[in-house]
C-alpha cells in the first residue's frame, strides 16, 4: 500500500499537470487574440515612416524594346500626328480624326519620378540620341545638333488603354514652323525619343544624300534594330507601294505584342534629301 506521503505527492503532481494542460488551452484560445490587440497598440492612431526608393526603377511595368516600339506605334496610329513638311504636303486629314480606342497618346507635364519637365530637357536628351545614331552609322555625321530656340519638345505617355501598365514615356521633337532657318539640309525636322533611355524611335532628318541609292537601307534598319534591342528585320514583302508619298523606301517587320507585329520603314524624298525611319504608318 502506498504511503501517505506519496501519495499527497502524485495528487499534488496531478494537479499540476492538469493546470499546466488548462494554461496551454487557454493561451491557444487567447493567446492569438491577445497578442494582436498588443501589436496593434502600437500601429493604430500613430503616424508610421518608411523610406522608399525615387526615380524611375519600379516606376512603371518592365517593357521589352519590342513591346515599346509596338505600344508607341499604335498610339501614334491612333492619333493626328505632326510631319515633316515634306510628308504633310500629300497627306490628306480626315477633319474629325477618331483619336480615341485601345491606344492613347497623352500630354504630360511631368517624367517618370514625378518630378516637372522642360523643352531643355527634351531637347538635350534628342541631342544625346543624335550623337549616338551618328556614332553607330545610322544618321550621316553632317547632322547638325539642335538649338533650343529653334525646336519643340513635349512629353507624351502612351498608354495601352486595357493593360495601363503597358506605357512609354516619349519627347517628340520638332523644328519650330517659326524657326528662321533659310536652309535646313542637315537639320532634324522631327523624332520621337525614349524619355528613359533617350532611344531615338522616329526620326525625319534633311542629308546630304540626293539620291536613294546613297542609302544603305537594309544595314541602316539591321544597326537601328540592334540600337533599340530588336532581333534581326525581316523584309515586309506584302507593301503596298502607294502606302508612301515617295516610291524610295523600304518596310520591315517585327515581332510585337499578342502575335501582331511592328512595321518600320526606312524612306526617303528626293529633292529635298530627306531621310526618314518611322514606326507608325
Amino acid at each position: 500500500m502506498m504511503p501517505e506521503k506519496t501519495r499527497k505527492h502524485v495528487k499534488i503532481f496531478g494537479i499540476l499537470i492538469l493546470l499546466a494542460a488548462v494554461l496551454v488551452v487557454a493561451l491557444a484560445v487567447w493567446g492569438p487574440e491577445a497578442l494582436a490587440r498588443y501589436r496593434d497598440k502600437g500601429v493604430l492612431n500613430q503616424i508610421q515612416s518608411r523610406e522608399t526608393e525615387r526615380g524611375t526603377q519600379g516606376y512603371r511595368y518592365s517593357l521589352s524594346g519590342n513591346e515599346k516600339v509596338y505600344i508607341l506605334s499604335k498610339c501614334l496610329d491612333s492619333q493626328m500626328q505632326p510631319e515633316s513638311d515634306q510628308n504633310a504636303l500629300f497627306r490628306v486629314k480626315a477633319e474629325n480624326q477618331d483619336v480615341t480606342g485601345t491606344y492613347a497618346f497623352v500630354a504630360n507635364k511631368k517624367d517618370a519620378s514625378g518630378q516637372d519637365v522642360s523643352e531643355a530637357d527634351g531637347i538635350e536628351l534628342c541631342n544625346q540620341g543624335i550623337r549616338e545614331l551618328k556614332k553607330l552609322g545610322i544618321l550621316p555625321e553632317e547632322v547638325e545638333e539642335l538649338q533650343e530656340d529653334s525646336y519643340q519638345a513635349v512629353l507624351y505617355s502612351a498608354i495601352d488603354v486595357p493593360e495601363p501598365r503597358n506605357s512609354v514615356l516619349v519627347w517628340k521633337v520638332n523644328l519650330n514652323a517659326s524657326a528662321q532657318i533659310a536652309d535646313r539640309e542637315h537639320c532634324l525636322l522631327d523624332a520621337y525619343v525614349d524619355a528613359d533611355t533617350g532611344k531615338v524611335y522616329e526620326f525625319y532628318v534633311r542629308t546630304g544624300f540626293s539620291s536613294w541609292e546613297e542609302v544603305d537601307v537594309d544595314r541602316l534598319a539591321a544597326a537601328w534594330a540592334e540600337y533599340m534591342g530588336l532581333e534581326e528585320p525581316r523584309e515586309y514583302v506584302n507593301a503596298n507601294p502607294l502606302s508612301e508619298n515617295t516610291p524610295y523606301f523600304k518596310k520591315y517587320s517585327f515581332a510585337g505584342m499578342e502575335d501582331d507585329n511592328t512595321i518600320v520603314t526606312i524612306g526617303f524624298y528626293e529633292g529635298v534629301n530627306e531621310l526618314y525611319l518611322k514606326i507608325s504608318k
